[in-house]
């Protein structure tokens, strides 16, 4: 082998080097059914991905530290309820990646003006810090959660523009 092919050829190996292995990535693919929406069951703490009627992948979740009811307003802890919309996504989420809510609609910002608060907002389906790694609790402010693993695969289930039912 002579020398520029030598140099071609270690340009080669350091170039797929700094890759990672895919294994490594929290970027997943995947080409299963389009996933049409997302249902969420906080009293059971589930949250279902489906196509059409079929659902494709069931998962258990964390809600907000104040679970039971329909959030209101800004810092109650709540998740809200309700249909919503998919609407973002944040691949450097300080929760490893995560899906934002179109939280709140006008109906929660008109119900919350009433009340004479802010409804807050920043609702999403995130990963979870280190210490809630194993699930089972509820912590966050009003957000969904599920494992980074989890989180990973939804990510790429779920597009924006997904609608999102959350029930009691």
């Amino acid at each position: 082998m002579g020398r520029r092919q030598m140099m071609v050829a270690a340009a080669a190996l350091v170039a797929g080097c700094g890759r990672g292995r895919l294994e490594d990535s929290k970027f997943r693919s995947y080409n299963g059914p389009q996933i049409t929406h997302v249902v969420v069951h906080k009293s059971a703490r589930k949250m279902f991905l489906l196509h059409h009627a079929r659902i494709v992948r069931i998962f258990n979740i964390g809600l907000g530290f104040n679970p039971v009811g329909d959030k209101k307003v800004e810092g109650d802890g709540k998740t809200p309820e309700g249909l919503y919309t998919i609407d973002r996504r944040n691949p450097n989420s300080r929760f490893h990646l995560s899906l934002g809510i179109d939280y709140p609609n006008a109906a929660d910002r008109a119900e919350a003006r009433n009340m004479g608060q802010s409804p807050g907002g920043d609702i999403f389906i995130h990963g979870r810090p280190p210490a809630y790694q194993s699930g089972g609790r509820d912590w966050t402010w009003g957000c969904i959660a599920v494992t980074d693993r989890e989180m990973e695969d939804i990510y790429a289930m779920v597009g924006d523009g997904t609608p999102i039912l959350i029930m009691p």
